[in-house]
């Protein structure tokens, strides 16, 4: 069986992580070279119970392990999501003392009142200390002479409790998120709040006229104005309240939705702990007062003298404020729309980018090393088959997998400022055609030539930074490893044009391809109208070359998308919020449209006695809400341009922001705008003039 959560780690991981082991000695667990941790969901997915100390797990067809310690089910809110732990000193590798390398993720566990940045400065002398002696080893330089080129290797600590959304380094255990989306999706909440209310304060003030004689009948009774105000603010709370429980039922309702949409294990019990049910309580409280505030000055304002003549000496001139609440809502929803066209054209961009390679049927077979020996037989049996066009074996995929970097020089002395730090890749002499590159300079590796196996072929980052004046003929070197003084050399016999072989938020870096054994997977290039057809017989021979070997596959282009996984579920949630925001905003001009009608029947039933029809009342009530919503675009555009540039530098190949995206998001604004006012407008148009009328 396949299992992706599996991870090395040393003696002291129950040391450093509170990981309560339900079986098994936190102290012994890992010090064997063949001992395993797993949790208890492992426990019960292989053997039906979690009393599994001293059973054997074979991994790999190589290495039993024997199972030394079962821990709890690990949160899925961390950012260390493994199900098995494998003893770190069975790890040749782990116990190598090379300080110029890091190939591992270290945590240190601090004592209470440790001075962290003072710690730091004691991590970085230690390993300075060892850098400098390694280097003079290597390359006859000091640390020194390091930093003075201009070059360093520097080494920071980061609080475990930041990674996941302040860390932007590579290599984390699990991949991050970023605190901006967070500042971002809850600016978003709280305008989207806001605007309810402001949803609310409009409505309230439109319904102002229904409720005019009330206020000034209890006035004339002896009502003070303070008890008028806290009347009003009631009435606000209570409809709070009980918007609020219709809230959590919707949450409830809708929260397997957003967790698949987000990709998240949100549980409606975190709603209602004792930590957070207050939080929301007061949310309650601050939004009801909020928007009852306005409603309830304004209405209690009113002079009974006036309102009881049937006037409240207010007039739509008179509501600036009102205005600029639509107009605050509608800069809101023209932000929204721009955003999320915006994230659309670079996710369109990133799919349709040219990437330097055919990603496009590309059938890609995982954990190809189970083949062992026949795994180029197994190549050569599956090229015979009708739609197979072309196949390379190799871990080095320009998509997420292997990686590794090396640094490289132009001349056999070994010169720290002219090493090129640069991606090695082994791959085989089809790995070019099968994966849709273009040699651009000399030519690819070949069979016909046995000297292949000390050649290399570089990308055009490459070329550029050896500055060869031609590459092609030229001659790169390399330490045989970091312990030993000897020179390798390589031939230059190619250059690969560039290709995306990492997330478009990156440049493309130095990278070199050499002939060597990489089986970490194998991919087909394939052009068949019949493809589970023809993965069908690939399994078949799979399974006949590797029998007990788990077979798993996934296409080139579905492992691109994997690396925009993050930006596709961001616009998705903005596109959600859009739509919100845009339908709370429609409600705010409804009732502001109502509002005006309502202040300007009789101006409308003189209007149609004298002969106005329907359509002139309608443009005379629409053009001043559309005044307000370009107004609100105008505002909007800036702002907007300025937040999505931001946005888009995270990302070493962008879109544009074109200026038809703010003309259509306007467009869109006002369609919305007219479309809400209109339904008002037409309904005070129809109304029988003489019931507006009746009473002058």
């Amino acid at each position: 069986m396949k299992e992706e959560n599996v991870i090395y780690a040393d003696s002291t991981l129950f040391d450093i992580f509170s990981f309560p082991l339900i079986a098994g000695d936190p102290k012994t667990a890992l010090v064997d070279p063949t001992s395993v941790v797993i949790t208890e969901s492992t426990a019960r997915k292989y053997f039906g119970k979690t009393e599994v100390l001293g059973e054997t797990l074979n991994f790999d067809n190589r290495t039993d392990y024997k199972i030394t310690g079962v821990m709890k089910d690990i949160p899925r809110n961390s950012h260390i999501r493994f199900d098995f732990f494998l003893a770190m000193t069975g790890l040749e590798e782990s116990r190598e003392l090379t300080w110029v390398s890091n190939n591992f993720n270290t945590y240190v566990l601090a004592e209470k009142g440790t001075d962290i940045k003072n710690l730091g400065v004691q991590l970085q002398a230690l390993v300075d200390r060892n850098v400098d002696v390694q280097l003079q080893q290597i390359m006859q330089r000091t640390l020194e002479d390091l930093k003075n080129s201009g070059d360093f290797l520097r080494y920071t600590l980061m609080p475990m409790t930041d990674i996941h959304l302040h860390s932007n380094r590579t290599a984390e255990l699990s991949p991050n998120s970023s605190v901006q989306y967070v500042y971002m999706f809850s600016g978003i909440a709280f305008f989207v709040l806001l605007i309810a209310c402001i949803n609310f304060m409009n409505l309230a003030t439109a319904r102002s006229a229904g409720r005019a004689r009330e206020v000034g009948i209890r006035k004339v009774m002896g009502s003070l104005k303070s008890s008028l105000i806290g009347q009003f603010l009631t009435e606000s709370l209570l409809m709070t309240i009980l918007a609020f429980g219709l809230a959590l039922l919707g949450a409830w309702l809708f929260l397997p939705w957003f967790n698949q949409l987000a990709d998240k294990q949100i549980s409606f019990s975190s709603f209602m702990n004792f930590s957070f049910l207050p939080v929301l309580l007061l949310f309650v409280i601050i939004t009801g007062l909020l928007a009852g505030s306005y409603p309830a000055f304004f209405l209690s304002s009113f002079q009974p003298i006036k309102v009881l003549k049937g006037t409240t000496g207010s007039s739509a001139k008179s509501g600036w404020l009102r205005s600029s609440l639509v107009v605050f809502q509608f800069i809101t929803s023209v932000l929204l729309i721009i955003g999320t066209i915006v994230i659309y054209r670079q996710l369109n961009y990133i799919q349709n980018k040219q990437l330097g390679f055919n990603k496009e049927q590309v059938l890609i077979l995982q954990d190809a090393y189970a083949l062992g020996d026949q795994i180029g037989a197994f190549k050569q049996d599956v090229l015979r088959e009708s739609g197979v066009v072309n196949g390379t074996v190799s871990g080095f995929l320009p998509v997420p997998s292997n990686r590794s970097d090396t640094p490289y020089f132009p001349t056999p002395t070994i010169d720290p400022e002219k090493a090129v730090s640069s991606q090695i890749w082994r791959v085989d002499e089809d790995y070019v055609p099968t994966m849709g590159m273009e040699i651009i300079a000399g030519r690819n590796f070949s069979r016909d030539f046995p000297s292949d196996s000390t050649a290399v072929i570089m990308n055009e980052a490459a070329a550029k930074l050896f500055n060869f004046d031609n590459p092609i003929g030229a001659k790169i070197y390399t330490l045989r490893d970091f312990n030993d003084t000897e020179v390798l050399s390589y031939d230059v016999v190619g250059v690969v044009k560039d290709f995306n072989f990492e997330s478009l938020r990156e440049n493309i870096s130095p990278l070199l391809l050499f002939i060597g054994r990489s089986t970490g997977s194998i991919s087909f290039r394939i052009n068949t109208n019949d493809v589970p057809g023809l993965i069908s017989r690939i399994e078949s021979k799979w399974r006949a070359m590797g029998p007990g070997q788990p077979f798993n596959y996934e296409f080139m282009d579905e492992a691109f998308d994997q690396m925009y996984r993050a930006e596709q579920r961001v616009g998705n949630i903005f596109i959600s919020f859009a739509i919100l925001a845009i339908f709370i905003a429609c409600l705010g001009l409804f009732g502001l449209s109502a509002f005006m009608a309502e202040q300007r029947t009789k101006e409308i039933g003189i209007r149609k006695v004298l002969g106005a029809s329907i359509g002139n009342i309608v443009t005379m009530l629409s053009k001043d809400f559309l005044k307000l919503v370009l107004i609100a675009a105008v505002i909007a555009f800036p702002i907007a341009w300025w937040g999505m540039s931001k946005w888009l530098e995270d990302f070493a190949y962008r879109t544009s922001i074109s200026w038809w995206i703010f003309a259509l998001a306007g467009a869109v604004a006002v369609v919305i705008a007219l479309a809400t006012v209109s339904f008002q407008a037409m309904r005070a148009a129809a109304t029988n003039p003489v019931e507006s009328l009746r009473s002058e």
